[in-house]
């Protein structure tokens, strides 16, 4: 494996432990797509730190495990904020 790839697999590895991230947060962070965190942290990572690998696999499954809650969520703001407008555009 290149050693760039290593330091990138371990970067974003270290990232999600910080912060607890998604896989999509990450990617944004360091200005990379999706599969290339995805991989990065489900394979490199386990050939170069598995103890990092275990602990990330352990935030990446509590993500997954929430993640129909985070849509929920998503799509509730989305229209308690269409009704705000409408309700602001029948004041005007």
């Amino acid at each position: 494996m290149w050693e760039y790839m290593e330091r990138r697999a371990l970067a974003c590895a270290q990232y999600i432990l910080d912060t607890g991230c998604t896989v999509r947060a990450c990617a944004a962070h360091f200005g990379v797509s999706k599969s290339t965190v995805h991989k990065d942290v489900t394979e490199r990572l386990r050939e170069v730190d598995l103890a990092a690998w275990q602990e990330v696999r352990q935030v990446l499954d509590k993500n997954l495990a929430e993640r129909h809650l985070r849509g929920g969520d998503a799509t509730r703001r989305k229209y308690e904020q269409r009704t705000a407008e409408a309700v602001e555009n029948l004041r005007s």
